[in-house]
């Protein structure tokens, strides 16, 4: 099984919650070898982002307001370092399609719209993977199952009049963003959901998910709903997300529907504790491609 992986996902970011250290983490614990992907062409973003936005982001013409709204300390090779970790999406979902399964230790930025960035997402490289293999595999349906403790807002609203992409979201509901675009299938879940909540949840959707038929999976595994991250509030233990992981890996492999794994968020107090729920994710997937070879 492939894993994607750049240096360059650990970005600069003086003083801010997101801990880009956890990619290196997650590899250096893996012990796996990865391929480090090539940046995203500017013509593929042009199959989701509008031309004027990437404009801004290729000229640094970001307004006050737009680098505001995108909540980084935003420098001009910030840019690159996202195009990288958006062909990092691209390629995972290519080697998923060849091989099963893929995962990508990166990607996830699911608050970016066609025409701005959101909540740390300034490009949406699930939305762009997705237009480039409907582009060159001929690819029709698609199924994004998003588990960050966060609404998918922007990949909801980018494939919001495409019946070709069933989006799932199933987040805890009052939480960020406050704009939350409707989803083929929405669970938004009351504050301290818990263990048994969310996996009741999660079970009751999945058949709903896969009854629209999807080619690939595109399963976005935040590490945030933990019980200690500090951006999310749906208390989940490790022991719970690792069942989360075995539930959407088992469903895509009995469906034998090939899935790629982006990782999104995570913010534990302890960056370790994120680190251990990413890594718990890929090696569900790794053992999942094992056991289906062997079976």
């Amino acid at each position: 099984m492939r894993v994607f992986f750049s240096p360059r996902y650990e970005l600069s970011l003086p003083g801010h919650i997101w801990p880009t250290s956890k990619y290196r983490r997650v590899v250096d614990s893996l012990q796996a070898n990865v391929i480090e992907p090539r940046p995203a062409s500017w013509e593929d973003l042009a199959l989701v982002h509008t031309s004027e936005y990437l404009e801004k982001l290729r000229l640094n013409r970001l307004t006050p307001d737009e680098i505001a709204t995108l909540e980084l300390p935003w420098s001009p090779d910030l840019a690159d370092g996202f195009r990288v970790m958006v062909g990092g999406t691209c390629e995972a979902a290519c080697a998923a399609l060849d091989d099963g399964a893929s995962a990508h230790i990166g990607g996830g930025l699911h608050h970016a719209f066609a025409n701005h960035g959101e909540g740390f997402c300034p490009l949406n490289d699930i939305a762009v993977a997705i237009r480039v293999v409907q582009r060159d595999r001929r690819l029709r349906r698609t199924a994004v199952i998003d588990c960050d403790v966060h609404h998918g807002n922007g990949t909801a609203m980018i494939f919001e009049r495409d019946p070709e992409v069933f989006t799932f979201s199933i987040h805890q509901q009052h939480n960020y963003p406050l704009f939350k675009p409707r989803s083929d299938l929405d669970v938004g879940l009351e504050d301290g959901a818990g263990d048994a909540r969310y996996l009741d949840a999660l079970r009751g959707a999945l058949p709903e998910i896969l009854k629209s038929g999807p080619e690939l999976i595109v399963y976005v595994a935040g590490a945030d709903p933990f019980a200690g991250d500090r951006l999310g509030g749906l208390l989940l233990t490790k022991a719970a997300l690792a069942e989360r992981d075995a539930l959407v890996i088992r469903a895509g492999r009995d469906a034998g529907v090939p899935i790629v794994v982006v990782l999104a968020g995570g913010y534990a107090a302890d960056v370790r504790d994120t680190v251990d729920i990413h890594v718990g994710t890929i090696r569900a997937l790794i053992d999942s491609r094992h056991a289906h070879t062997l079976s």
